[in-house]
């Protein structure tokens, strides 16, 4: 049976509102009467109705968090520092995934006009102005995730997608002489994918790597895609020497590609990624890799939020981007043959 604040008020021999005001602390209530209520509350398990108290309050402690998907490494890595943040400050994390049948557009709009929500996270492929005119209709804190292109108006937290990409690039041409190079990239219309393809043809420019030596494949950050592309680069004439995957898991389909062409890592071909998901130390050979922190930018994103939700922001006008630092993660995807 499940308790109400009325069995809680019989075993106190109070009033309900007693024990309303009790239960959200009111000054109104002795430090006594507060107590045993409390205690009463504990012994029956009792949980208060969020959304009749948030209606009452005309406020909600629900963070909305969207995302694109919830199926890869990636995406649990941000969940998890995002709702770790928002439990330590009593807000419930509502994750909501567009997948492929709905636009976030469209997911958005329902969301808006809910009034479910107190906050809300969006991980952005790219600030268009459908987006930018429906956030503006948002009565409530917005903190973005994403690369950020042309997003003035909002806070936003990154992963740093050019030092990652141009730090890898330069390692592979450097460190490991390769000369004929290949960036598997993720969706052209994704702001991160567009910052990681300026980064390779910037680092591939500044070591005179020739531009058919330097080819940028478009991907779509998915390990299908991964497998599929992975498979044309492999039967290319002109077959790189190194595949730059945009992210970890088209590394991880270029491995499944490697297989089914009979080619080793890294003899026949080399292969790196961004992200370094767990499985990434664990594939053989293990993947070489841009190390995102991942969860950090969940984190980051989060304390942005409740620090406006919580009055906390010292300068309320100031638009807040902050960029999580990356770190190369050398394994054994790749021959290093300048040791020097």
């Amino acid at each position: 049976m499940v308790s109400t604040i009325k069995e809680i008020a019989r075993r106190a021999n109070v009033s309900i509102a007693t024990v309303s005001r009790a239960l959200n602390n009111n000054p109104k209530v002795t430090e006594q009467t507060r107590e045993l209520i409390q205690k009463i509350a504990d012994e029956l398990s009792y949980k208060p109705n969020l959304a009749a108290r948030n209606f009452v309050k005309k406020t909600s402690n629900v963070i909305g968090l969207i995302l694109p998907d919830i199926a890869d490494e990636f995406f649990s890595e941000l969940i998890k520092g995002i709702d770790e943040v928002c439990y330590d400050n009593d807000y419930y994390t509502m994750v909501i995934s567009t997948h492929r049948y709905r636009t976030l557009e469209e997911t958005l709009n329902s969301l808006i006009r809910s009034g479910l929500l107190g906050g809300l996270i969006i991980l952005i492929p790219n600030f268009t102005e459908p987006i930018k005119k429906l956030l503006s209709f948002a009565k409530m804190p917005v903190v973005l995730i994403g690369g950020g292109l042309g997003n003035n108006e909002y806070d936003i937290v990154s992963l740093d997608n050019y030092q990652g990409i141009y730090d890898i690039t330069k390692y592979l041409i450097r460190k490991c002489n390769y000369t004929n190079l290949v960036h598997l990239s993720g969706p052209i219309d994704n702001d991160d994918a567009a910052i990681r393809i300026q980064a390779f043809r910037d680092c591939c420019n500044e070591f005179n790597i020739p531009s058919q030596n330097a080819q940028i494949i478009q991907g779509d950050f998915t390990r299908s895609s991964g497998v599929l592309l992975g498979m044309e680069i492999m039967n290319l004439k002109n077959k790189p020497e190194v595949i730059v995957a945009a992210n970890d898991m088209m590394a991880l389909g270029c491995y499944d590609a490697a297989k089914k062409k009979g080619l080793s890592i890294p003899d026949d071909i080399a292969v790196t990624g961004f992200d370094d998901i767990f499985v990434s130390q664990y594939l053989t050979p293990s993947l070489t890799t841009v190390r995102a922190q991942i969860e950090k930018e969940g984190h980051q994103a989060a304390e942005l939020l409740m620090s406006k939700l919580n009055g906390n922001s010292h300068s309320p006008n100031t638009i807040n981007r902050i960029k999580i630092p990356t770190e190369l993660v050398i394994r054994n995807s790749i021959k290093q043959i300048n040791k020097g």
